[in-house]
């Protein structure tokens, strides 16, 4: 599975990043203040987003590529390092960092926010429980969690990402209820398209306030 996604960003294929962003973390986030995990991060322009409304971001990511994208895209300067084998690129300017090795090996804890666009849905379902498991644990008892999900018909086209339906998603991460629901059709990935799927959505979950 590693191999899998190493090769995916050696190649160039990343079709599920978002260049502007989450359109539901933008209308719907309003935390500050917090220290946010973001597992699974990628090169995501979100991280930045999260960091300049005043949060701090750490983001978890297997690949160096993308951690090295990150910075070069968003133009942020960077110290380097090595915490618990992991890899370390840290912004100079902006509260974010990226560690770069796997997730299951990540053993920091007490995070106050959980940022998940991108994480759940890329794993296949033997990997959900443990991933779902790991990161609790990583969390504090009463800690936002924020959580983008992927619905389309997945008997014309097969993920990542995965559909992951509510009762599913739920037995995981109890606290979380549905925000909002909206047409995300037109960033769906091509291998959608080519499989003849016409529509997707993207259903936003969170934590009570």
């Amino acid at each position: 599975m590693s191999e899998h996604w190493l090769e995916r960003w050696r190649g160039g294929r990343t079709g599920w990043h978002e260049a502007a962003g989450n359109r539901g973390l933008k209308q719907h986030w309003r935390a500050q203040g917090r220290n946010v995990l973001v597992p699974l991060c990628g090169k995501a322009r979100d991280l930045r987003w999260l960091a300049e409304l005043g949060n701090r971001v750490t983001g978890v990511e297997l690949s160096p590529l993308a951690a090295e994208a990150f910075f070069a895209e968003q133009k942020l300067a960077l110290r380097r390092g090595t915490r618990q084998g992991f890899e370390v690129y840290e912004s100079v300017e902006l509260p974010i960092r990226i560690l770069c090795g796997d997730y299951f090996a990540f053993t920091e804890t007490g995070f106050d926010a959980h940022y998940d666009r991108g994480a759940l849905v890329a794993l296949p379902p033997e990997l959900r429980p443990r991933y779902a498991r790991h990161t609790l644990g990583r969390l504090a008892a009463d800690a936002l969690q924020f959580v983008v999900t992927v619905a389309y018909d997945d008997a014309i086209a097969e993920g990542p990402p995965f559909v992951v339906r509510e009762a599913e998603l739920t037995s995981y991460w109890p606290r979380l209820v549905a925000l909002d629901a909206y047409d995300d059709s037109d960033d769906m990935p091509p291998k959608f398209r080519d499989a003849g799927l016409t529509a997707l959505e993207e259903r936003i979950w969170t934590t009570p306030s």
